[in-house]
């Protein structure tokens, strides 16, 4: 037990996944809210190669609250990120702080400064769902930190919603919804898990890192755009989604690939002719883009039935599901084969995250590379497109659980809270 007056802080860490639509999120009923024209359903990534870490700490000794993206401190007076706050310190309760044995009372949360260091171990603001897992992350991290009560089926879904709107899909693993909901209030907007990750464990996932660079366009200017200008738009919202949501549901709880594609290709496809015919029109994918797509329409096509289903979100960067691990690694083999690394480039740093994909393959080097056959369904094409250093990188995985504590490292100085540690990322 502690002195009366010693100082003391209180910490905790917790890692959030990324996730990826297969039915998109585009536009909002309430922009304050955050509340979506549409429900969505999204697959969790593996947190252990897309996530974001965030440590919180309180102290008396904290004289404002604070933080740090990725080792650069941002200011925290963004709308959003002071609705996260004061939702949490409106839930928190009664905590002890171990390290003395002293009681925070839940009314002393909200005059108690918070400092919070957030990293992800993917690129920000590409359109890869940094800001769904940081905001996540953050919300639970909070909720850990001031003692809330779990409650996916409620609280902490819609405060992190109001962080990002699809952050409320990331708390939760496997296969999650993201109900639109009706009431104003937003309190029936909440994410819900349709299947754990262990449901359809032998789906593969690569995602091809065309550029990390930060889009030109945000999501959020970019919806409200949208939203102004695009007649499909509404359209796709109060006709096609319905009924994909359904569809893309019953194709999750049968596991049954053939339909996961076609709706998840679909989908995706609609969501950029929104961008398109939105005015000014919005230019997510580039040419690299619409090659990858090209490999899998062709692959596809060939095999008679889908292999591998692809999904853009706001950025360039495909994300591509394979069927089986089977075809996961003929996945791999191909992009490295289209898409191969610079000839001075790193090998070992070109394919990251799990690296059973790649050991599936036998591709060990760039030498290896250069004696891939070219698949079948390039016999005929003219010239395919070989540009080394085309796409920057890419990242195998599966899908994962949703948010979880770590018990360390801390991002913060373990000791006083007060400063970030070097980057563990």
């Amino acid at each position: 037990m502690g002195r009366e007056g010693e100082p003391w802080v209180v910490m905790k860490t917790a890692r959030a996944p990324s996730n990826i639509a297969v039915i998109k999120y585009w536009g909002k009923r309430d922009e304050k809210l955050i509340l979506p024209i549409n429900s969505s359903i999204s697959v969790t990534l593996d947190p252990e190669h897309l996530s974001a870490t965030t440590t919180v700490a309180a102290s008396p000794a904290f004289h404002s609250d604070r933080l740090w993206l990725n080792g650069k401190e941002v200011s925290v007076e963004g709308e959003r990120y002071k609705n996260c706050l004061r939702e949490m310190r409106a839930r928190a309760t009664d905590v002890e702080v171990e390290s003395t044995g002293r009681v925070i009372k839940k009314e002393e949360w909200s005059s108690l400064h918070i400092h919070i260091a957030s990293e992800n171990n993917f690129p920000t603001a590409a359109g890869l769902a940094s800001s769904a897992a940081g905001f996540a992350c953050l919300v639970y991290a909070l909720a850990q930190l001031m003692g809330v009560k779990e409650n996916y089926e409620g609280e902490l879904s819609a405060i992190a919603r109001l962080g990002s709107g699809s952050a409320c899909r990331s708390l939760l693993g496997g296969f999650v919804k993201w109900n639109m909901g009706q009431e104003a209030d937003g309190r029936d907007s909440i994410a819900t898990q349709l299947a754990e990750h262990s449901h359809w464990d032998d789906l593969v996932i690569i995602i091809a890192v065309v550029s990390s660079r930060q889009k030109e366009t945000s999501s959020t200017s970019g919806m409200q755009e949208s939203v102004r200008t695009s007649p499909l738009l509404k359209f796709r919202a109060e006709e096609v989604v319905p009924k994909r949501i359904e569809q893309m549901e019953k194709a999750i709880k049968s596991m049954d690939f053939a339909e996961f594609a076609k709706i998840t290709c679909a989908d995706s496809n609609q969501f950029h002719a929104t961008c398109l015919d939105t005015s000014p029109p919005i230019f997510y994918l580039n040419d690299t883009s619409r090659r990858l797509i090209g490999l899998v329409e062709r692959w596809n096509r060939h095999a008679g039935e889908p292999q591998v289903a692809y999904t853009f979100d706001a950025g360039p960067n495909a994300v591509m599901f394979a069927r089986n691990k089977e075809v996961g690694a003929e996945l791999l083999k191909r992009l490295l084969y289209q898409f191969p690394p610079s000839s001075d480039a790193d090998f070992s740093r070109y394919v990251i995250g799990d690296q059973s994909i790649l050991e599936s393959t036998g591709v060990t080097s760039l030498k290896d590379i250069d004696s891939l056959s070219a698949p079948a369904e390039l016999s005929g094409v003219v010239n395919p497109p070989r540009i080394p250093g085309e796409v920057d990188y890419l990242i195998c995985t599966t899908a994962g659980k949703g948010a979880y504590v770590l018990d360390g490292p801390h991002l913060l100085d373990p000791v006083s809270g007060l400063l970030p540690k070097k980057s563990a990322f």
